[in-house]
């Protein structure tokens, strides 16, 4: 769907080359701006427990039924790191730190959709579904996983956590930056 009019002052938006790419934008001077795209961002936890890994049934589509690992989108001013763990808390009633990220999906299309996986470490509390997003959550194993109907990507990221080669990209809590509020990961 185009971009009709401007997000920042309203005026009439009009397709502009702009570095090669035909992009959407402000036809007002005193604006000028570009509408890059539209873009989300999703994280996801592989949270374990004495060999065990918590999983939550979706109660609501898209994937209503299956089994998957926690995880949501980012919120406009919330750090990936801040968004997992709020995420794991939310659905599953548990506590989670953020040890490293293990994967990430790059999926094009009309809502270019970032997926990125982490590691976290287990803190504490019981699963207890939201009763909302997830009807279920519980810490399962390998085996108990071949008896639940688990979602493919779901699958492949618990494969990916088991069969690891590194341990992943981790914070770096001092980059060195001045000033800059970004959050980094590095090997």
């Amino acid at each position: 769907m185009a971009v009709n009019y401007c997000t920042v002052c309203g005026q009439p938006m009009e397709n502009r080359d702009i570095d090669g790419t035909v992009r959407r934008a402000c036809t007002s001077e005193s604006c000028g701006h570009v509408h890059w795209g539209d873009y989300s961002v999703g994280v996801g936890a592989l949270v374990m427990k004495e060999d065990r890994i918590l999983l939550v049934r979706r109660a609501q589509e898209p994937g209503k039924g299956y089994w998957t690992n926690p995880g949501g989108y980012i919120e406009q001013m919330e750090s990936i790191d801040q968004t997992i763990i709020r995420e794991v808390l939310e659905e599953a009633g548990v506590h989670a730190s953020v040890k490293s990220i293990v994967a990430v999906r790059d999926q094009p299309r009309s809502i270019h959709n970032v997926y990125i996986a982490f590691d976290m470490e287990y803190i504490g509390g019981e699963p207890v579904p939201d009763g909302v997003e997830v009807d279920q959550a519980g810490f399962f194993s390998l085996e108990e996983m071949k008896e639940m109907q688990v979602a493919d990507f779901t699958k492949w990221l618990v494969d990916v956590a088991m069969k690891r080669r590194a341990e992943g990209l981790t914070a770096d809590a001092n980059p060195g930056i001045p000033g800059n509020p970004s959050v980094f990961f590095r090997t």
